[in-house]
C-alpha cells in the first residue's frame, strides 16, 4: 500500500522503522452543541508491523471509533493520523477507498456473506479486485475450511461462516487486519476456533492485527493490550510471551 504514500501530495514525515500507524492527539466528535459526543478525546498510539493488538473497553469507550478511523471508514475531527508516513487523516474519499481496498482487511461481529454464493465464491469477490491476492482456496485453507469451500453459508455453522469472512478479509494480503468483536456472536468453543484462525494469520503472514473486544480474556494472546475509557487510552500492557489460544479458559 506504499503506492498511496507515493502518489499523495501529503507525504508527511518519514515513518518510524517498522511503523504502520502513528497517531497523535486523535479526536472524533459527532454532532454539535448540546448533542455533541466526543467519541475520541486525544489518543496517542503507535502500531508496528506484525503486532497482535487487543483493544479493550466497555460499550461507548471509543473502541469502534478508533477502528473506523484507522481503517479509513471515517475521518478524524482533529489530531494526526499517519499510515506509513502518509496523512490518512487528511485523505479524500477516493484515497480512502483505495486505501481500504488495498491495505485493510475487515472482520466484523456479523459475517455479511452472500447467501447465494459458496464459501469459495464469497472469498473470490475480493480476490477478483485485489492487485496481488492469494487464491480463494489458499485463504480458506488458512482458516481450516479446505473441505468446506463449496458449501453455502446456510450449510455452515456460525464459526465456519466467520472463518469464511476472515478468509475473505485476508485473501488480498492486507497490511492490516481489523476485527471488531469477531467472536461476539459465537459461543465460547466456537469463538476460540475463530480466534485461533486470526492468530495464525498474524503469525504466518505478519499482518498487523487489531482486535476490538470487551472480553478481557483475549488480552492473553496479544503482544500489546490497550484499554479505552471515555475516548482515551487509560491503560497499556505488553505481553513478553503471548499465550497460545488453546490455553485460554473462558
Amino acid at each position: 500500500m506504499s503506492t498511496i504514500a507515493h502518489t499523495s501530495n501529503r507525504p508527511g514525515p518519514p515513518p518510524a522503522i517498522g511503523s504502520v500507524f502513528e497517531v497523535r492527539g486523535l479526536t472524533k466528535i459527532y454532532g454539535d452543541g448540546e448533542s455533541e459526543v466526543r467519541a475520541l478525546a486525544g489518543v496517542d498510539l503507535d502500531c508496528r508491523e506484525g503486532e497482535f493488538m487487543v483493544v479493550l473497553g466497555a460499550s461507548g469507550s471509543g473502541k469502534s471509533t478508533l477502528l473506523n478511523l484507522l481503517g479509513g471508514l471515517d475521518s478524524p475531527t482533529g489530531g494526526t493520523l499517519l499510515y506509513r508516513g502518509w496523512d490518512l487523516g487528511g485523505a479524500d474519499e477516493a484515497e480512502l477507498t483505495h486505501y481500504r481496498r488495498e491495505a485493510v482487511g475487515f472482520v466484523f461481529q456479523f459475517y455479511n456473506l452472500i447467501p447465494s454464493l459458496t464459501a469459495r465464491e464469497n472469498v473470490a469477490l475480493i480476490t477478483e479486485i485485489a492487485p496481488h491476492p492469494m487464491s480463494p482456496e489458499e485463504a480458506l485453507e488458512m482458516v481450516g475450511l479446505g473441505a468446506r469451500m463449496d458449501h453455502f453459508p446456510a450449510q455452515l455453522s456460525g464459526g465456519e461462516q466467520q472463518r469464511v469472512a476472515i478468509a475473505r478479509a485476508i485473501a488480498k494480503r492486507p497490511a492490516v487486519l481489523m476485527c471488531d468483536e469477531p467472536t461476539g456472536a459465537l459461543d465460547v468453543k466456537t469463538g476460540l476456533t475463530v480466534l485461533e484462525a486470526i492468530e495464525r494469520i498474524n503469525r504466518e503472514l505478519g499482518t498487523l492485527t487489531l482486535v476490538i473486544t470487551h472480553n478481557a480474556v483475549l488480552a492473553d494472546v496479544a503482544d500489546r493490550v490497550l484499554t479505552l475509557s471515555d475516548g482515551r487510552i487509560t491503560g497499556e500492557h505488553r505481553n513478553v510471551t503471548r499465550a497460545a489460544v488453546s490455553t485460554l479458559v473462558w
